[in-house]
């Protein structure tokens, strides 16, 4: 149900709507890869945790190049995603 009256109005909220969904399944994207590092270092597997890392930064700037996510949100990620990483690999390590 569109509130709209002009055509362009309607135009402009049909686009809003399709552009919407869109960015919500490039979001819901991101957030899956940015999952799957997680579970792998709460499964203390250093080489999947380490593969799925690798599967996820483009992603991750890809979103953040588009304006998806912010790239400080971006990098904030990544950061302490890898940063999980060294710790279990460090841990592996001892």
């Amino acid at each position: 149900m569109t509130v709209a009256n002009s055509p362009s109005a309607k135009k402009r909220a049909k686009q809003a709507e399709k552009r919407r969904s869109h960015n919500a399944s490039l979001r819901s994207m991101v957030r899956t890869y940015i999952k799957n590092v997680v579970k792998a270092i709460d499964a203390k597997d250093l080489d999947k945790a380490k593969t799925a890392y690798t599967a996820a930064v483009p992603v991750i700037d890809r979103m953040a190049d588009k304006g998806i996510i912010h790239k400080n949100k971006a990098a904030r990620h990544k950061s302490r995603l890898n940063t999980h990483i060294k710790a279990l690999g460090v841990a592996a390590a001892a």
